[in-house]
């Protein structure tokens, strides 16, 4: 197939990829709870996308002769924000709720409009900033609920910080992935987020023990490499090249809303009404945003007519 070609069949199915990236993660939040809960975070990431490098690495050999010091530049910047935010918001969960995590972690999709009009020099309309609000406003109702909704500490701040760096990676993607091959951007974004991931284990020395690799964290591990990493990034990515950068982040955000699904339908979480009535305003954020609500404008000068 031809770049051209490619390009286009890739760009027709930008935000089904996306939204198909949001569930992959929405579903493991279940899946993995058990790889959390046995290895060091530095350990999981350090493993997790260092197999990922080498799997999109192999996949992608024929594309290597591209490579320049641009896309080293590129790959290595999207490596160190999505880094960054991971550790972040992995590090605000252990002093926060689930629910609290997910919803200051989804504030990216309000702060991802402002961030490229700085670095793009773009401005946002009005269905940009109307969307994310709409989509923030959803998030809380479905994740900052009952027993969820207690004082702000400092968890909630580090996932804030974790929030602001998602926002910074879908940016650079933007940046990074105009008239590049995102397969191999997207291979040395995974390299180096894992080099910075055994930065971390080295720096922060965490005890592992190795009877931990029983069958089911292996199974684990092997989910998030092929699904979480090599599936539901990748297609991010390639999502975001051919998405603007404010649609994308009001799609990212369907990970929230998804992950509460996987755990009322596969660990028995109990919905709620206000569940319901978020669940509602991200889907009127997604229309916003990707439609601008165009088909209420062509109604209402048919009806003119």
């Amino acid at each position: 197939m031809s770049e051209h070609k490619e390009g286009g069949v890739l760009a027709r199915f930008a935000s089904p990829l996306i939204i198909l990236a949001t569930i992959i993660w929405g579903s493991s939040f279940v899946v993995m709870k058990n790889s959390v809960d046995v290895l060091p975070t530095y350990w999981l990431l350090a493993i997790r996308f260092s197999f990922a490098a080498l799997v999109l690495a192999i996949v992608f050999i024929k594309r290597w002769k591209v490579l320049d010091r641009q896309y080293l530049i590129g790959g290595t910047v999207m490596g160190f924000c999505l880094f960054v935010a991971y550790a972040f918001q992995t590090f605000g969960l252990e002093e926060t709720t689930p629910g609290k995590n997910a919803f200051f972690t989804a504030v990216y999709c309000v702060i991802v409009p402002f961030l490229y009009w700085i670095i793009a020099r773009r401005r946002p309309d009005k269905f940009n900033v109307l969307a994310a609000l709409l989509c923030i406003a959803g998030i809380a109702l479905v994740s900052v609920t009952g027993e969820n909704a207690t004082a702000f500490n400092i968890g909630d701040v580090l996932t804030l910080i974790g929030g602001f760096f998602f926002a910074a990676h879908i940016v650079a993607v933007a940046k990074y992935s105009e008239g590049r091959d995102i397969f191999i951007l997207t291979t040395l974004q995974f390299a180096s987020f894992a080099v910075f991931s055994w930065i971390g284990v080295l720096v922060t020395r965490p005890a592992l023990d190795v009877a931990v690799f029983d069958q089911d964290l292996v199974l684990g591990l092997a989910y998030l490499v092929i699904f979480s990493s090599c599936g539901a990034l990748l297609f991010q990515n390639i999502g975001q090249k051919y998405t603007a950068p404010a649609t994308a982040a009001v799609l990212l955000s369907l990970e929230a809303p998804f992950g509460v699904l996987f755990s009322i339908l596969l660990a028995n979480e109990r919905p709620t009404p206000l569940m319901f009535v978020g669940f509602a305003l991200i889907f009127l954020a997604v229309v916003c945003s990707e439609t601008k609500f165009s088909f209420l404008r062509r109604k209402k000068e048919v009806d003119k007519v």
